[in-house]
């Protein structure tokens, strides 16, 4: 027997690469004789192209130029609705849009070449924010501007108004938030004979598969994508790199030669997709004993100008809206919408984080305005095993909301803290606050999305024993690698140095799905570890390997298999539950196979003089069934954690006529070392039904979801006020102070 790793830390499998700098980043990829690509945009927010002109003293012969009319198959970017073109041919509808694509040896004379295209547009009006969308200011995406509508029902909502102790009614907003990855989106193309080839900085090799393969009227196996040593992503590097990698296959096309496109942070930040802004009205109903009768939730997204993953950050924002809450009643209308910004789309989180903003300040004041401390009230109203969700899914497993509430409350030493910071000085310059967010965060994609991906992960061994796990799920500084190798060692008892993950590579690996979606360690993990059995079932079935057995005879039995009968595989495939069941039309059933559950704690401090908000502590405790590497997890929780305090004080994208004005490091702000507080991680193991090990579920997201609520709502016991918008800058604190006063 080996020793057991999983629920231990064990070393990161790409470590050593990175801290030594042997891991190669694209533009580290030196391709002889490749050519620089760049994309030219158009600079208006809508419009219909007149002309494209070529001006300046240039040798333009000596350019690889590219338009609409060069494309071989479609000229749109396959996603969902398919909406969105590669290159503009007739008309603009943001003003960073793609309309010609050149490529040069030269990379300066390219940016020469780059500022002397002129393209002429007769100028539309625009739509700008989520009111004057849903207004029908101007219709700019089909019939009322609308990519996706959602409506959940449980229960009669009208029904109780009339009859209600209280009902409270609150509105909130959030702006958008870019991914900052460190790595800028970058990709190489080339052809060879008539197969196009993309190495790049991605999330979702198959994704890029699928758009490349309607982009060029080409078959699977005339696609080949395969994803390079990435800088991070944060789901900003989900869909956008089949958009920059068409461009650079495009150009590789007409040059007869690879090209590579690598953005710069002032490109990557201007042009490509951020966290939706957002606009959530609620209207709640309880009783006098604090109970929860109603919940009235309206939820809208600003999609930007195509519908790109719009359509699923909806659904998954209005799932999490109504919390982990045992409401009776619930309606919950959601609207994503169009307007004249570059489109909007995956980041981490997902959609809750904008809902779960709303809803818990809220809940806030719901408290108050009943006279039940914030703790006290969501005790009463939290949803236990076998009671049902807004989506009316039945809770099977056994959820204790209270026993993270209570802890995290414990370790942050919150009942203390607030009865201190609730009898400060008035007179203080620095005033000080405590809040906390109690939220879930659904595992895995949403309803029948596993199903429909039905995703694949196989391992093979040759005869010197090493396992190969060939998956497409993408290491992108999540621990990836590592969690796979970990959980195939347990699956096969043997050592970690015994497997190894394969680069992903479409040509060489299954569909596994996407790297999103909090799936990569509960599905996919899942499907490594069921891989890993179907081999060692088919050495033992083969006679050559006993039931008990050590490395060494694993690695004889390798060696022999392969010798006999050829390729040694272990195949696994994603197969659904049968107890888990949606309803995609009516948004009814089992949104999740599983969710993960949190409290998260918060303690602020406003100074009055600058109206500065500093986050001085952080709590975040969780359960999120058995974790696999205490130290990747936890990393996991502190990263999302500092992501969630640039969503809620720091981060601000300032748009001009639907143009990012302040795509830079040095104007666009987010929390570095010393403005991120100490992070206090906890998790509380329980086991869970569907995950690897001994039950794990996912995390990448929901660390993000309770920064920017608890934040809000220590904001609100410093300031007196609810702070309704977020991110919190010194000149919104100033305009709360000015209403205080």
């Amino acid at each position: 027997m080996t020793e057991q790793l999983i629920g231990k830390p064990t070393r990161r499998k790409e470590g050593v690469g990175k801290v030594t700098g042997a891991c190669k980043y694209i533009d580290d990829d030196l391709v002889p004789g490749c050519l620089h690509g760049v994309t030219v945009r158009s600079k208006c927010a809508r419009g219909r192209i007149k002309k494209i002109e070529f001006s300046g003293n240039l040798p333009w012969d000596e350019f690889v130029i590219v338009t609409a009319k060069d494309i071989p198959g479609s000229n749109v970017v396959a996603l969902i609705l398919e909406d969105q073109p590669y290159l503009a041919d007739e008309f603009i509808n943001h003003p960073d849009e793609a309309v010609v694509l050149l490529a040069h040896a030269d990379k300066y004379l390219l940016e020469l070449a780059r500022e002397a295209v002129i393209i002429h547009v007769d100028e539309l009006p625009g739509v700008f924010t989520i009111d004057d969308s849903l207004a029908k200011k101007d219709i700019v995406w089909g019939k009322d501007n609308v990519f996706k509508s959602i409506e959940i029902d449980k229960g009669n909502v009208d029904s109780v108004w009339s009859s209600a102790y209280k009902v409270i009614e609150g509105t909130f907003t959030t702006g958008a938030q870019e991914q900052l990855y460190i790595e800028p989106n970058g990709v190489t193309a080339w052809f060879e004979g008539d197969v196009v080839n993309v190495k790049g900085s991605l999330q979702c090799p198959y994704y890029v598969h699928k758009a490349l393969k309607k982009l060029f009227d080409k078959d699977a196996d005339h696609i080949r994508v395969i994803q390079a040593e990435t800088g991070g992503g944060f789901g900003g590097k989900e869909e956008y790199p089949s958009v920059i990698s068409g461009h650079a296959a495009l150009l590789a096309m007409k040059a007869k030669k690879p090209v590579k496109i690598i953005y710069d942070r002032a490109e990557d930040m201007e042009c490509t997709t951020k966290r939706h802004p957002s606009k959530t009205i609620l209207k709640t109903a309880v009783d006098k004993n604090g109970k929860l009768l109603a919940q009235d939730i309206k939820f809208y997204l600003d999609g930007g100008a195509y519908a790109t993953l719009s359509a699923v950050v909806l659904s998954r924002g209005a799932i999490h809206s109504a919390g982990p809450y045992d409401c009776p009643n619930v309606r919950i209308r959601a609207k994503a919408l169009a307007t004249n910004t570059p489109p909007h789309g995956a980041f981490r989180g997902f959609g809750a984080p904008q809902s779960i903003f709303g809803l818990e300040n809220h809940l806030d004041e719901v408290a108050e305005a009943i006279g039940l401390a914030p703790d006290e009230f969501r005790r009463r109203n939290f949803i236990k095993k076998g009671a049902s969700t807004a989506t009316s899914q039945v809770i099977r497993e056994d959820v204790d909301m209270e026993q993270i509430l209570d802890r995290a409350l414990k370790v942050s030493d919150y009942k203390a803290l607030h009865a201190k910071y609730s009898n400060q000085d008035p007179k203080s310059r620095i005033r000080r606050g405590i809040g906390f967010a109690t939220f879930m965060h659904g595992a895995g994609f949403t309803g029948s999305g596993e199903r429909m991906l039905a995703s694949r992960v196989a391992v093979e061994a040759g005869t010197n024993g090493i396992v190969h796990i060939l998956s497409s799920s993408t290491e992108i500084g999540q621990g990836t690698n590592t969690i796979f190798c970990q959980l195939a060692a347990d699956a096969l008892e043997l050592p970690f140095e015994q497997f190894e993950v394969a680069q992903p590579d479409t040509a060489k690996v299954p569909d596994s799905g996407p790297t999103v979606a909090s799936r990569t360690v509960m599905v996919v993990g899942r499907l490594v570890q069921n891989s890993c059995l179907d081999l060692k079932k088919k050495l033992q079935e083969s006679g050559l390997l006993s039931a008990s057995y050590s490395a060494s005879d694993f690695t004889k039995a390798c060696k022999a298999y392969v010798e006999r009968y050829g390729t040694l595989r272990g195949d696994a495939e994603y197969i659904q539950p049968p107890e888990v069941n949606w309803d995609d039309v009516k948004y009814y059933g089992d949104a999740y196979a599983t969710y993960a559950w949190a409290t998260y704690v918060a303690e602020v401090s406003v100074d009055l003089d600058t109206y500065y908000v500093t986050v001085e502590n952080f709590v975040a405790v969780q359960e999120a069934g058995h974790i696999v590497n205490p130290i990747l997890a936890a990393g996991q929780i502190e990263g999302g954690v500092a992501q969630a305090i640039g969503y809620a004080v720091y981060e601000n994208c300032v748009y001009k006529n639907g143009h990012l004005t302040n795509g830079r490091m040095t104007n666009y702000i987010v929390p570095t070392t010393v403005d991120t507080p100490p992070i206090k991680v906890e998790f509380i193991e329980k086991d869970a039904p569907y995950g690897p090990g001994r039950g794990a579920k996912g995390i990448g997201e929901l660390p993000m979801d309770g920064g920017a609520p608890a934040i809000a709502n220590a904001l609100r016991q410093a300031l007196g006020k609810t702070i309704a918008s977020i991110p919190t800058l010194p000149e919104v604190i100033f305009k709360y102070c000015q209403r205080m006063s």
